[in-house]
């Protein structure tokens, strides 16, 4: 893909232990474009991403990713305890040299587009896990990423508080699009949210499978209810059970 942001080309991943991670591994991000990786546990999607964010080196291969301006939401929103929502937004502005009156207003904008508003003073702990990961995000986006890694962000929440996270996440890359590369266990996470979704195989990890999501123009608003959703759900579910079986998609 000539406009790929993020390319990875036969990329492996061996670790110290021997345990080969990944194999073969070639895929492609565009800007603006929102790719979910969907496999098995253990199949190196987690791997995939520590490897675009820098956090780990490849063992072979070619993997081309921005040096700069590329966020990381994980798994737990890894918020400071110490620190008030607004100061962890800030957190990363900060870093930058922005000062805090000068963030002020990308601060409050994020909190209310993650339906925090009202919660800028809050301590972490006084916040369930939900409005936590609204503001890990918050915090992720407040330097205007052109790249956004996410690993399995929602995995720990209810179906009800996911889904709405799931709606609110679009919401804010359909305001700023910026390239996502997301990883979860959900089919249906990764119907709803993605516009490709890639199926890993069990380990060593490598894609079997691609799926091109089609869904209705101008919004989410009832895609998950549509025959179109169940029907790409079904087809991307095949396609996982295959990869834990280990066939070929």
């Amino acid at each position: 893909m000539s406009d790929a942001l993020i390319s990875l080309r036969e990329v492996e991943k061996r670790f110290a232990n021997g345990v080969q991670a990944l194999q073969s591994v070639s895929m492609d991000v565009a800007a603006g474009e929102f790719v979910t990786l969907l496999g098995p546990s253990g199949c190196g999607k987690s791997t995939v991403l520590r490897l675009v964010a820098g956090l780990e080196p490849a063992s072979g291969g070619s993997l081309q990713a921005p040096a700069a301006g590329t966020a990381f939401v994980f798994q737990e929103p890894t918020l400071m305890p110490w620190a008030r929502v607004f100061d962890n937004v800030w957190l990363p502005l900060r870093l930058a040299g922005v000062s805090r009156r000068e963030a002020a207003p990308r601060i409050e904008a994020l909190l209310q587009r993650m339906g925090l508003e009202g919660f800028a003073q809050a301590w972490p702990v006084e916040l369930s896990g939900g409005m936590k990961m609204r503001a890990s995000i918050a915090r992720a986006l407040a330097t205007q990423p052109d790249v956004l890694l996410m690993d399995e962000p929602f995995a720990a929440l209810d179906e009800i508080t996911r889904q709405r996270l799931n709606a609110d996440l679009l919401d804010a890359w359909r305001a700023r699009p910026m390239a996502v590369l997301f990883v979860t266990h959900s089919v249906m996470e990764a119907v709803f949210l993605s516009q490709r979704v890639l199926v890993m195989g069990s380990r060593p990890g490598r894609i079997v499978a691609e799926f091109r999501i089609e869904r209705p123009e101008g919004g989410h608003a009832g895609f998950r209810d549509s025959d179109a959703y169940v029907a790409q759900c079904r087809a991307v579910s095949r396609a996982l059970e295959g990869a834990h079986a280990g066939l070929p998609a």
